[in-house]
């Protein structure tokens, strides 16, 4: 036990230990069995069809090729930060410069191609930054041929999310670029909730029969994904007692999505619908 305590790793996987306790503890007094009921409700009213008419996931749904599908997932969410219909419009606007075409407009764009999408801007992500992604983005695709071939294969070799997570940034950043272009993808090693990185996984992997989510990549189990946290799914987890950590940052993501792992093993992440619909249109 001191050997574990004094291990910065171990300290923090007891700290987790202790606080998962506590949260069972508070889940029980508050009927485990009720909220289970409750966030199953509400998981299967938002995860449907007309939920995609308000969400960015919209913008994958409007391609049929699956390499087309993740780069628009992809791309859009990177995007996914402010007001939700600034980042559709934002995200149509993006992809309408690659005349809608994106898997095959970044394979055999040329620095002209490229240079046109220069004009893009998000709030702080600006042309520079676009421009990598770009780069970036035809690297995978000649390197690796999708992105999916890029995370099942880690997944196949580590079976854990968070080390596939910071690979991929450190292979996202693998050519040269401004310091600045870094800040749009999470970095999870420093203890961001990768809320962007989780929910693009949450689209490409989770399989239902509800018509939200594509489940495309079938060589990542739906158990393995991590919440994609943000303030509205955080505000709510703790309202419920799913989540005791104050700051949203990744150790609250492994708590809170642990806690949901105790719901339903299988696909924890459902609820992302449940939390999320509860903040944001029932202001719960």
């Amino acid at each position: 036990m001191m050997n574990l305590l004094i291990h910065p790793t171990g300290a923090y996987l007891l700290s987790l230990f202790f606080n998962l306790c506590s949260n069972y503890f508070i889940f029980m007094n508050n009927n485990l069995s009720n909220i289970k009921d409750f966030l199953e409700e509400k998981a299967f009213y938002y995860n449907r069809p007309e939920f995609i008419e308000t969400d960015p996931i919209q913008i994958p749904h409007q391609f049929d090729n699956p390499k087309d599908i993740e780069i628009a997932a992809f791309l859009t969410s990177i995007l996914a930060w402010g007001q939700r219909k600034t980042i559709i419009s934002k995200a149509r606007q993006l992809l309408k410069l690659m005349d809608n075409r994106p898997y095959d407009f970044i394979r055999q764009a040329g620095k002209n191609d490229v240079k046109l999408l220069g004009s893009f801007i998000h709030r702080t992500f600006s042309g520079t930054d676009t421009i990598y992604f770009i780069h970036a983005i035809k690297h995978i695709i000649l390197t690796y041929g999708s992105f999916q071939y890029l995370f099942e294969s880690n997944f196949q070799q580590t079976t854990d999310i968070k080390n596939i997570l910071i690979q991929f940034r450190k292979t996202f950043f693998s050519l040269p670029h401004q310091a600045r272009t870094t800040k749009h993808v999470p970095d999870i090693s420093k203890g961001s909730t990768g809320k962007r990185l989780n929910l693009f996984l949450r689209w490409m992997v989770r399989r239902d029969n509800r018509g939200v989510d594509f489940g495309l990549w079938q060589k990542i189990p739906s158990s393995a994904l991590y919440i994609p946290l943000d303030v509205h799914s955080g505000t709510v987890a703790r309202k419920l007692g799913l989540l005791r950590r104050k700051s949203d940052d990744w150790k609250a993501v492994e708590e809170l999505t642990a806690m949901l792992r105790i719901l339903d093993p299988n696909d924890p992440v459902k609820y992302d619908f449940a939390l999320f619909g509860l903040g944001v249109f029932e202001k719960f």
